[in-house]
């Protein structure tokens, strides 16, 4: 594996970063001096995040409870932390690791700075800073229902993070939503949840859909021998809603739980929506920015 790597892409405004799993775009607004230290900075900080957490992996990739462990790194504490109060359900730390280096990151970006914006993109699960006044827009996936492909997400909303989960993304799905975008306070809280209410949407048993065990596909997956979905063959529009009303129900659960702020799922030329969640056209986008999620 090589170290970790840093360069500009070619609009010269945003930073890759890249080491092993680990892909990230970052930006930041304000003034230039402020944000080329917050720069500097995260780059300083991805030295060693990959390591921390491999440190850490083998406990990291067990199921969680409802009591809490002890971990070294503070990306593994916020992971393990984000997920105890989901833990009556299976799931591991490893559900927020993406959501939870985005926070991490950020944070190392704004120690210090003053910033009027930012966000940490890892793959789609983002992180972000906005300041008093300020708004973001953000592209989602697995839409193509009808709905505008944007979200804009204003500073007094408290929406910090953004995740999106599905059988489709780079992640295993022991669901079958084509996406679940879900809106929380940090990175981490939105990717833990999206996994889970993804899971949700789900039609159990059904002849029409294509599971392996996720160990098959990656032998040191934190699912073990559960069952994944690599294939959706042809549903009714009633198993549709059944499958989406499914995952809507956790949604709504953890909305009323404080655990979200709102949720989109999306299956099949459907959708739902848990909570106020500013869909707007792309014609209509009023921040120059959009930050994929």
């Amino acid at each position: 594996m090589n170290g970790p790597q840093a360069h500009w892409l070619e609009d010269g405004r945003r930073l890759h970063l890249n080491h092993g799993p680990i892909d990230l775009i970052i930006e930041a607004f304000g003034d230039a001096d402020e944000c080329r230290a917050a720069y500097g900075q995260a780059v300083a900080r991805f030295q060693t995040i990959l390591p921390e957490l491999v440190d850490e992996l083998p406990e990291l990739r067990r199921p969680a409870s409802l009591r809490p462990r002890a971990f070294a790194g503070p990306t593994a504490r916020r992971m393990e932390a984000v997920v105890v109060p989901l833990a009556k359900q299976f799931i591991t730390p490893m559900a927020a690791v993406a959501g939870s280096v985005a926070d991490e990151m950020l944070g190392a970006m704004l120690a210090g700075r003053r910033l009027d914006r930012a966000y940490v993109n890892n793959g789609g699960d983002s992180a972000i800073h906005l300041g008093s006044g300020q708004l973001m827009t953000f592209a989602i996936a697995g839409t193509g229902h009808g709905l505008a492909d944007r979200i804009t997400i204003p500073a007094e909303d408290g929406i910090r993070g953004v995740a999106t989960s599905g059988w489709r993304g780079r992640s295993f799905s022991l669901g079958i939503a084509d996406a679940v975008t879900v809106l929380a306070r940090t990175g981490a809280e939105a990717d833990a949840a999206a996994t889970l209410i993804a899971n949700a949407v789900d039609l159990s048993g059904h002849p029409a859909i294509e599971r392996v065990p996720a160990r098959a596909l990656a032998p040191d997956s934190d699912l073990g021998d559960r069952l994944v979905t690599i294939a959706v063959g042809p549903l009714s529009p009633a198993e549709i809603a059944t499958a989406l009303d499914s995952g809507l129900a956790v949604a709504d659960d953890f909305r009323r739980n404080g655990l979200i702020a709102a949720a989109a799922l999306f299956l099949v030329g459907q959708s739902r929506v848990s909570g106020s969640m500013a869909l707007v056209a792309p014609n209509k986008i009023l921040g120059k920015e959009v930050a994929h999620a």
